[in-house]
């Protein structure tokens, strides 16, 4: 498949990436149906990192440099020992009422962890979502409540802010990080139309504007997110003006980060669609790159 003028395809032939994360100069991705933690290098080597048998989402490390990664259909986070081995950190099963997903983890070794908060693949109902936090030691707290499908997760370079993509809110939301990590109320940092109605998918859907996936920060104070519904990559600033928008033409995009050695290159997950049964058939997912004027900032 062709790309849109102004990208590059840096990797494909897979199922379905999510959660690119730039770190130690290689880009990390989920892939999800293979069930594979991969890095690349931006001459698109590819290293496998890890199996995860519940399938991977959300990647970040520890300040030791031990990676974590979201384990979503057991609802666990795991912990990639220095060896190689993968051990659990934290059960997230008593808070997550849906697939675990997108995960931010502070300077402190502190993550951030997001759920659909709702059997989205196999027809559930729509319902809020329990942002938790998983300390280093593997304790697990509710950080956030009744949050619209949190994804998305980032925290500022003073490490004070939290911000969530809602993908089902029609917002993008901030949380003050108090110093023991525990989140203040939640404020609109972006809002594209009201919240939808929770009940029925296709009323949800359909009463969506902007629906924000995977996101990134950049040295301006703007964010960088995918826009599941609409194949595209839309950079907002706070207050939720768009400052410009990229279409990803017929694929969809579902994250993307900013990296390369000036962390000026936006890469992007793309794929025909989310829909499991479709992803789990084909290797149609790539990353995809293109080249902006603001590098990145924050975390991730």
């Amino acid at each position: 498949m062709s790309t849109p003028p102004g990208f590059s395809v840096l990797v494909d032939g897979y199922n379905y990436f999510e959660c690119p994360r730039w770190h130690d100069g290689t880009l990390w991705l989920s892939d999800f149906y293979s069930h594979q933690v991969i890095r690349v290098g931006l001459d698109g080597q590819v290293e496998k990192v890890a199996d995860v048998p519940q399938q991977p989402s959300g990647l970040g490390w520890l300040p030791d440099g031990r990676l974590l990664i979201v384990s979503m259909r057991d609802r666990k986070l795991l912990r990639r020992e220095a060896d190689g081995r993968l051990v659990e950190h934290a059960d997230l099963s008593g808070i997550a009422t849906g697939h675990l997903n997108d995960m931010v983890v502070d300077a402190q070794g502190r993550a951030y962890v997001g759920n659909f908060g709702f059997d989205l693949m196999g027809g559930g109902t729509p319902a809020t979502a329990t942002l938790a936090r998983v300390d280093p030691d593997g304790s697990v707290h509710r950080a956030a409540e009744g949050l619209y499908f949190p994804n998305g997760s980032m925290i500022t370079p003073d490490g004070r802010t939290l911000i969530v993509g809602e993908t089902m809110g029609n917002r993008i939301s901030a949380f003050d990080i108090a110093a023991d990590g525990s989140l203040g109320p939640r404020r609109d940092w972006a809002r594209f139309g009201d919240l939808p109605p929770l009940g029925d998918i296709a009323a949800a859907m359909g009463a969506l504007k902007a629906l924000p996936d995977g996101a990134t920060l950049d040295a301006e104070g703007a964010v960088w997110f995918s826009d599941s519904g609409r194949n595209c990559v839309v950079r907002v600033a706070p207050g939720g003006e768009v400052l410009e928008t990229i279409s990803t033409g017929s694929m969809g995009t579902f994250a993307c980060t900013l990296g390369g050695p000036d962390r000026r290159t936006l890469f992007v997950c793309v794929a025909p669609d989310f829909h499991e049964d479709a992803r789990k058939a084909a290797r149609e997912a790539a990353i995809w790159t293109v080249r902006v004027q603001v590098p990145h900032a924050g975390r991730p």
